[in-house]
């Protein structure tokens, strides 16, 4: 939201008090209160009038300063708030004539004592960002609304990234947000994750704990300053020191929460039945089949909404008419090693025997005035279950341990954005604060009733809205996208902005969900496809089975599902760190290159996990620029190599794709390429690309460390644990280096 008319007047009919000195101090147990007048203090005539701010900072663990700015202390406390953690640990405060100091482990905020109001964070002795004179601010607007503002600086160079999943440029300079969950698609400023965090290249990232509408302008209203505002009374706000962006996640997952981890199998294929197709079992079994005649590795099989009969969504009831025998049915897939996955809302048509059951109950979303809320956006008559309820949740979640006794495995918790706040919930929630934090009561039931019933290692969700936190109960994917090139680069966009703001986890339609793509972009669509963290082939009204394109699809997609099952050793240890340090298997190039400038605005490529780099092609002829850092890179697929720091111009038929390994890494491929879920460590190969003479690099698969040393033109192979089945000695055995393309490869087979 814009207050200001240019630098020095405001827009008509807003004001604006901002503290222009500090009053008091006050400090306790590692925090600071300070009582900041927005006038000067020049006699004590001025202390009978105000607004005075009263700011606090706390630190909730090592490196990370929280500040609340308040105006009206007597504002009924209403939730949601998010869940964050905290840490035991030492902060120190203290406050002399100058300055006011909280300092937690490098960070420290400084608060100047003398005018002009001045606030700054620090760390190792330089100045991450401030809040000067007219930063911190209580504004009004025409219409009488309040709202707290804050500006803090952006250094010169200084770039932004985060805020949730969005589909814009990478990189938010210049751009404005609101934080407001909507069903957008994939080709507007709305989005379905939105998430208060921006992280930047300068050492710290912004947290604001704020559930509900939260307007940054980022470097646009201000150009040198991120600017946050929400209509409150009082507002937190958290700066996180890194000092890398990696080191940034790390730390606000560790306050937010941490991804779990998906199960193997759900790093596999998923093929869907699409939206709007016509299927029954027969259709569904044909896909299958097909998928399994041509050789192409099948992992989960996805039944969407019309799996239940229409204008009943969602009454978990499968339809009579096409599926009349579901348990049968279930069975019958689970036989042929698949995994199965429904599609659900929240939202209950007037049809649905459930609406008049919720409603009996008090489980829907009511009107202020008692009456259930309804419209007739998506289903006719359609309500909304109160997750705030306790019973309320309890009852939906009866209704999924059904399915999943029928043989159900997970579900795609799709919608949750279209939430209204001309409501009152069960436990007196904002409905403002919910609109956003509604998905993540959503997803958290959903996600809790999968790991009750299929244990913590098993719990998986595809969902598609989000806010802080929900990086919790994964996966994501990217939502309605359309089946053409532009819609395929705002969509990778999309990912990589999501995995900045603390998700490990994402996926998108193969192809695009609007429309149905060409041949071309189809095969284009797969390579992307499956060297994402998570893939699914599915559409809106056409199905997805690439036999039905043409047969060079068949080949693109056997090519790249079998590419990616045989990366399984090496994806899941990238799926680990994000489960244990919040780092996203896909990455955004400047998280694993912060020094390099020339990675600072690249959004058509990114890293999987630490060591390849993933360029889509965006093109039917093939055409490809992505750009190499420092070091000699080497092609996964062919072996030849190429050295950054440079821009590499190729063209690439459909069954290729850039993919490099980083120089000095050792991937480790499975020996097993027709599913996810295998024994990573069992037959694992080695390959080390780049090692230099001395290098030495560990590599973790499945809980099993090997260690590759690099001996002159000899490569040493040694296992961790003595007593593993790969025949390794303790001191480890010798293994000589085969000559390849352009690697060393070291096999370790099991005896």
């Amino acid at each position: 939201m814009k207050f200001t008319d240019g630098y020095w007047l405001l827009r008509e009919g807003v004001t604006a008090a901002h503290p222009v000195e500090v009053l008091d101090v006050t400090s306790g147990p590692g925090s600071l209160e300070i009582h900041a007048p927005t006038q000067p203090i020049r006699h004590r005539g001025d202390l009978l009038k105000g607004p005075v701010v009263t700011i606090t900072a706390h630190a909730p663990m090592s490196d990370v300063i929280g500040v609340t700015f308040t105006h009206f202390q007597g504002e009924e406390p209403r939730g949601p708030r998010f869940e964050l953690s905290q840490e035991e640990f030492a902060a120190h405060a203290s406050y002399d004539d100058q300055h006011a100091v909280l300092t937690s482990g490098a960070l420290s905020v400084r608060v100047a004592r003398t005018s002009p109001w001045h606030l700054d964070f620090r760390a190792h002795g330089r100045t991450l960002t401030t809040s000067g004179p007219r930063g911190m601010g209580i504004m009004r607007d025409a219409t009488g609304a309040h709202y707290l503002r804050e500006q803090l600086d952006l250094g010169v160079g200084t770039r932004v990234y985060g805020l949730g999943e969005r589909f814009g440029p990478l990189v938010k300079n210049g751009q404005v947000v609101d934080m407001w969950n909507a069903d957008g698609g994939t080709a507007t400023e709305q989005a379905y994750k939105n998430v208060p965090f921006y992280l930047t290249d300068s050492g710290y990232g912004v947290f604001v704990d704020h559930p509900g509408r939260v307007s940054f302008e980022v470097g646009s209203e201000a150009v040198s300053r991120v600017q946050f505002s929400a209509e409150t009374q009082q507002l937190t706000y958290y700066v996180i020191h890194g000092p890398t962006p990696k080191d940034i996640l790390r730390k606000y997952t560790a306050l937010t929460g941490r991804p779990a981890l998906p199960p193997a199998w759900s790093f596999g294929l998923w093929l869907s039945t699409s939206f709007t197709t016509s299927y029954d079992e027969a259709t569904v079994t044909s896909f299958i089949d097909g998928m399994r005649e041509r050789e192409l590795p099948l992992s989960v099989f996805h039944f969407d909404c019309f799996w239940m009969r229409e204008f009943n969504w969602c009454d978990f009831e499968w339809d009579p008419r096409v599926f009349p025998d579901p348990e049968g049915m279930l069975a019958r897939l689970k036989e042929k090693g698949l995994r199965i996955c429904v599609w659900i809302n929240p939202y209950i048509a007037q049809r649905s025997p459930l609406f008049a059951e919720g409603r009996a109950l008090g489980h829907l979303l009511r009107r202020p005035d008692g009456s259930v809320w309804q419209w007739d956006l998506w289903q006719p008559g359609m309500a909304l279950v109160d997750f705030t309820s306790e019973a309320a949740r309890e009852w939906y979640a009866a209704k999924l341990e059904a399915l999943l006794a029928q043989g159900v495995d997970c579900f795609k918790t799709d919608f949750g954005e279209r939430v209204p706040v001309d409501v009152a919930y069960a436990d007196g929630a904002d409905p403002e604060r919910m609109h956003n934090y509604y998905t993540y009561l959503y997803n958290r039931t959903v996600f809790d009733v999968l790991r009750k019933h299929r244990g913590e290692h098993e719990a998986t969700v595809f969902a598609r809205s989000a806010t802080a936190g929900s990086q919790k109960f994964p996966v994501h994917w990217g939502g309605d996208c359309e089946a053409t090139y532009e819609s395929m680069a705002e969509s990778l966009r999309g990912g990589l902005s999501l995995g900045m703001s603390g998700f490990g986890f994402w996926s998108h339609d193969i192809g695009g969900f609007e429309g149905t793509p060409t041949a071309a972009l189809f095969k284009r669509w797969i390579a992307f496809g499956l060297l994402s963290s998570h893939s699914r082939l599915h559409g809106s009204s056409s199905y997805r089975v690439p036999w039905l394109f043409d047969e060079e699809a068949v080949d693109v997609l056997r090519l790249f599902t079998r590419l990616k099952l045989g990366l399984m050793p090496y994806l899941y240890e990238a799926a680990r760190a994000a489960q244990a340090e919040g780092v996203p298997v896909m990455r955004a190039m400047i998280l694993e290159f912060p020094d390099d400038p020339g990675c600072a605005h690249l959004e058509r490529q990114y890293m999987l996990g630490p060591d390849l780099l993933v360029a889509p092609v965006f093109s039917d002829e093939g055409d490809v620029s992505y750009y190499v850092p420092e070091g000699t890179w080497t092609h996964f697929l062919d072996g030849r190599t190429v050295t950054g720091p440079r821009w590499v111009r190729e063209r690439h038929g459909f069954l290729s794709v850039p993919l490099l390994v980083r120089p000095g890494a050792v991937i480790p491929v499975g020996a097993v390429d027709d599913r996810p879920d295998y024994d990573h460590a069992d037959g694992v190969t080695l390959r080390a690309y780049g090692l230099e003479r001395g290098a030495q690099v560990t590599v973790a698969v499945d809980g099993v460390t090997f260690t590759v040393v690099r001996e002159g033109d000899t490569l040493r192979a040694s296992c961790g644990d003595p007593a593993a089945p790969w025949g390794l000695a303790a001191g480890g055995r010798e293994a000589r280096a085969r000559t390849g393309t352009g690697f060393l490869t070291v096999e370790l087979e099991s005896e």
